[in-house]
């Protein structure tokens, strides 16, 4: 996946200097962190709506199950949906870069959620947020290049502004922090390596196998901790209060965003995606506000105008000629 001809010769036509392919990867990114932070709701709406099943089988066990649901509606669509996505399960060199997607989704999204149990909403966001440094880091290590100070006033004006929306967050590293931490470092390798993987192969194709691995592999987590045994552990799916959350997360969330990321990250350099995709705590809060569960508070402006100064700077003085 890493060869370095698709370094040098951008496959499926990209041309990283054309600024018609950039304005529409940032408005089609800009897309996924308005609908990103609708899954905040929806994912607080099913947990509600399930907290005897929480009491019964644990935390765990019933984001498992959740995450599983989530992604095989996203599969089952993608399935239906496009001729091509159907064409990659016979495709082999499609089911690695799935693998590799879905697997650092998979560990990404559980970390994160179980992490969540465990500390307050502040913390986990200023911590997942964490996410633009380690692109950066991680970028810089395998590229051996050095990012412009432009990108680097980006990455801490993004943390920032993600991480202090909701106030100044109360770190005392225990378990819930250090699975936070854990999770962003798997997002931020889910940006580099979609970089590389939907540059060098179709991307609707490798939507749906990465779709694939993250439900099974959440189906075999959901076993692995003792559950799923019985048709009551999967049929809470059906719920009231949990059906159209889970459909929502699944159209929106998972579909959607995740073809609509795998179609347009590629035209840019993944710190500058990643930068994008800080916004999406700034929607959870308008959206939050907007259903009163988020006061409003004089932080949601500095982080809000942080996160839009930090795009702002990198979008204006930076010129996209380095995509890996």
């Amino acid at each position: 996946m890493g060869d370095s001809s698709h370094d040098t010769a951008p496959a499926f036509g990209i041309d990283p200097l054309n600024p018609k392919q950039r304005k529409m990867a940032i408005g089609a990114l800009l897309a996924v962190t308005c609908v990103w932070g609708a899954t905040f709701i929806w994912m607080k709406q099913a947990l509600n709506a399930l907290q005897p099943e929480i009491e019964t089988y644990g935390n765990t066990r019933v984001v498992a199950v959740l995450v599983a649901a989530r992604f095989a509606v996203a599969a089952v669509l993608m399935f239906a949906l496009f001729p091509k996505a159907r064409a990659a399960l016979t495709d082999s060199e499609q089911w690695g870069g799935g693998t590799i997607l879905g697997g650092l989704m998979l560990v990404g999204f559980v970390t994160q959620m179980v992490g969540l149990d465990e500390i307050n909403p502040a913390v986990s966001a200023f911590l997942t947020s964490l996410y633009v440094v380690f692109t950066a880091l991680i970028t810089v290590a395998m590229t051996k290049k050095r990012p412009s100070r432009v990108l680097i006033l980006g990455v801490v004006l993004a943390t920032f502004g993600a991480g202090f929306i909701q106030g100044p967050p109360h770190l005392t590293w225990g378990l819930g922090e250090i699975l936070t931490v854990f999770c962003a470092v798997f997002f931020a390798l889910h940006i580099i390596y979609t970089q590389k993987i939907t540059r060098a192969m179709d991307p609707i194709g490798v939507t749906l196998t990465s779709f694939t691995v993250v439900a099974i592999g959440a189906v075999a987590l959901t076993f692995i901790l003792g559950g799923g045994r019985t048709s009551k552990e999967w049929s809470f799916i059906f719920a009231d209060g949990v059906f159209i959350p889970v459909l929502c997360l699944g159209i929106g969330g998972s579909l959607f965003c995740l073809l609509l990321l795998n179609m347009f990250q590629r035209y840019l350099h993944p710190i500058q995606a990643a930068i994008i995709y800080a916004f999406e705590p700034v929607w959870a809060t308008i959206y939050g506000l907007g259903l009163d569960l988020v006061e409003w508070s004089t932080w949601i402006f500095v982080g809000g105008s942080a996160l839009f100064l930090g795009n702002i700077v990198v979008e204006f003085f930076t010129q996209g000629d380095s995509e890996d």
